[in-house]
């Protein structure tokens, strides 16, 4: 990288904590590199009694812009300018836009998008389905909207009765009086209705942690009858690439198993394009990070 540093080179942060761990200035700064693009991705450990001034240093700094994750998505909306329309609607941010290097910071949820793009790039669209989403956490929430922004017919979003259970029915009555999208929202705990929703859906996406650690190895879905040869199971989960329900899914034959992989390059790809007017090679990311991940 020191190589294509300069005296020119743009900057683009990341605000979260902890945050260390994060895969996101590898595959941003690969990227850049691959296109020759004068730009560095650096991380910055900020949580919300330091995000005031973390925002504060994007405009006087001139930082072209900034990725947000927890606990900072909900937090950061304060200090914007503007929000994109499917980030007003969500109520969470994961991407600024400082525009022109100006000082003027709008607010865009890339979560979502990365989802329905995910499915796009595996033939499946969203448009006219019937969706059944279990997780309305934040990546449920950006998702269940971006659904409706994108056309589905109706999106059945199922949750545990916890503090989410909240945010969902604020998420239902946004799609029923915001988009043309029927939604509803059903207890997670009430299996038949679960496995009656699915068996109504063309779709059903896991936007629960179900699946990953510490609860690799579970899976929400049980009974084999549940899985459909016409039904496409999508996992946002990335790690494990392959989780138990898309283990079982595939085994009991599902039309299509998809794991989160393809949302976690493409949400990042809707932000690469945001923040520097290219599109990702999202292709040779893929290779050069998860060429030994199953699909």
């Amino acid at each position: 990288m020191s190589e294509r540093l300069s005296g020119h080179t743009l900057l683009i942060s990341l605000l979260a904590t902890p945050i260390r761990h994060s895969l996101s200035p590898k595959l941003h700064n690969e990227a850049y590199a691959k296109l020759g693009l004068d730009y560095a991705y650096l991380v910055f450990e900020v949580g919300n009694e330091e995000l005031a001034d973390a925002v504060q240093g994007i405009r006087a700094l001139g930082i072209r812009g900034s990725n947000v994750s927890m606990p900072n998505k909900q937090a950061i909306i304060p200090y914007l300018d503007e929000l994109s329309p499917e980030a007003e609607l969500i109520g969470a941010v994961n991407t600024v836009v400082n525009k022109d290097g100006k000082g003027y910071l709008v607010g865009h949820c890339t979560d979502g998008t990365g989802a329905v793009r995910a499915l796009a790039a595996e033939g499946v669209e969203v448009k006219d389905q019937i969706i059944t989403l279990a997780g309305a956490g934040g990546a449920g929430t950006a998702i269940a909207i971006q659904l409706g922004l994108d056309g589905a017919k109706e999106v059945r979003i199922f949750n545990i009765k916890d503090a989410c259970y909240k945010t969902a029915e604020k998420t239902v009555e946004t799609l029923n009086t915001r988009t043309e999208t029927k939604a509803s929202l059903h207890d997670l705990e009430d299996t038949e209705a679960f496995y009656h929703s699915i068996a109504e859906s063309s779709i059903f996406i896991n936007a629960t942690g179900v699946g990953m650690k510490p609860l690799e190895g579970k899976k929400l879905i049980n009974d084999p009858a549940v899985i459909r040869p016409d039904l496409v199971v999508f996992d946002v989960i990335y790690s494990p690439a392959e989780t138990e329900l898309l283990r079982f899914a595939k085994e009991h034959g599902a039309k299509k198993v998809i794991n989160g992989i393809g949302m976690m390059i493409y949400q990042g790809a809707e932000a690469f394009k945001l923040h520097t007017g290219e599109d990702m090679p999202v292709e040779y990311i893929r290779g050069l990070f998860f060429s030994d991940e199953a699909e």
